[in-house]
């Protein structure tokens, strides 16, 4: 009777040891799960294509500053940087200005440049791999930013896997069609800042453009936040960043970062 009444309660020992050592695990694992999912390192920065300002013949592509000034901010912060275009490969620039130091840092690197020459295509593009994608400016998005249903759908997977959507002056252009899984658009209700119809007018191009921008992102229901002409002015609503114009490149990347900090603690 004593050896059996001895034999179990080693049994119920033995059994709570594994069920306590199973928890251990598997507290363990949803804490591995944990660090993997916020422990990105990658941020997309997305360029555009296209080469042509409407019918003007003059050059058009992304806006340098838009591109250096958030880069600086990220990579400095340890974030690797990838960049993917509509149609891959060389990027065109615009706005190469090479007496401000962070641009001449960001296109004197080689390895930038090298990632800038052979630009990914969106169906290379893992959405999981990054914790934020970023939409830089430049005239030539207006004509290929906004119906790339694949970029878009890019976009949509990471910003509803916590991650962070930002676009800079025209780089809002891409926010026109995205739409989330429940067939809203991303920027219905949420406060954005994008290149405005009074900016657009003082470079005389509100007639050359596809659409207008700001009027285009108020269609879609954004709650649109402007400074005053070629004024740094960021919006920050649920994952969502964006800014006016070049001058709030360096701003929004701080804001980025931000975000990203705060979905990582």
């Amino acid at each position: 009777m004593k050896k059996s009444f001895l034999a179990t309660i080693i049994l119920i020992l033995t059994l709570s040891n594994c069920v306590n050592t199973n928890k251990k695990d598997n507290v363990e694992h949803t804490s591995n799960i944990k660090t993997i999912q916020n422990d990105k390192k990658k941020i997309l920065f997305v360029l555009t294509s296209h080469d042509a300002l409407g019918n003007t013949g003059e050059p058009t592509g992304f806006y340098l500053s838009e591109a250096a000034h958030p880069w600086k901010v990220l990579s400095d912060a340890g974030y690797a940087i990838d960049f993917v275009s509509p149609k891959g490969g060389k990027a065109p620039v615009d706005g190469f200005d090479l007496d401000d130091e962070i641009n001449k840092e960001f296109w004197n690197n080689q390895g930038i440049k090298q990632k800038i020459e052979n630009t990914l295509t969106p169906s290379q593009i893992v959405p999981e791999d990054y914790v934020a994608i970023h939409y830089v400016g430049g005239h030539g998005t207006m004509w290929d930013f906004p119906n790339n249903k694949d970029l878009a759908k890019i976009a949509a997977t990471i910003y509803e896997k916590n991650g962070i959507v930002s676009a800079v002056c025209h780089g809002p252009a891409s926010l026109v069609n995205i739409q989330l899984s429940d067939g809203s658009y991303l920027v219905d209700g949420k406060k954005v800042s994008a290149f405005t119809n009074e900016e657009e007018t003082a470079l005389k191009l509100e007639t050359v453009v596809p659409f207008l921008l700001e009027t285009k992102l108020r269609e879609r229901g954004a709650i649109i936040e402007k400074s005053d002409l070629w004024q740094e002015q960021v919006s920050a609503d649920d994952r969502l960043v964006t800014g006016q114009n070049p001058a709030s490149a360096s701003k929004l990347g701080e804001v980025v970062l931000e975000e990203i900090q705060k979905i990582n603690h």
